[in-house]
């Protein structure tokens, strides 16, 4: 899903998995990504739940896209230098909820 303002969280159940898995990329040039505003997206977070983990499912979307909707925080996430860092910035970002 495109949500617009550089973001995509495509996502997905699959039935042999145990728990959530989420993965994040990121691309400087942009990719098209039918996103709602048009833009291609720049931030990816994928999202893949067990199949019988529909609550989960929809509660974890739901925390990424309110995390993803602070400006600061996605320009954070497209300058961070590597890996680490983008790491750091999503766990400080996520425990202010």
């Amino acid at each position: 899903t495109g949500i617009g303002n550089g973001v995509a969280i495509p996502h997905g159940k699959i039935p042999s998995l145990s728990q959530i898995i989420t993965g994040f990329g990121r691309s400087v040039e942009g990719i098209p990504f039918d996103s709602q505003d048009g833009k291609p997206a720049h931030l990816f977070f994928v999202l893949l739940a067990p199949e019988n983990a529909a609550s989960l499912h929809l509660k974890a979307l739901a925390r990424l896209s309110r995390l993803l909707k602070d400006v600061h925080f996605r320009n954070k996430l497209m300058e961070a230098a590597d890996a680490d860092q983008i790491y750091q910035e999503i766990v400080g970002e996520d425990e202010k909820f």
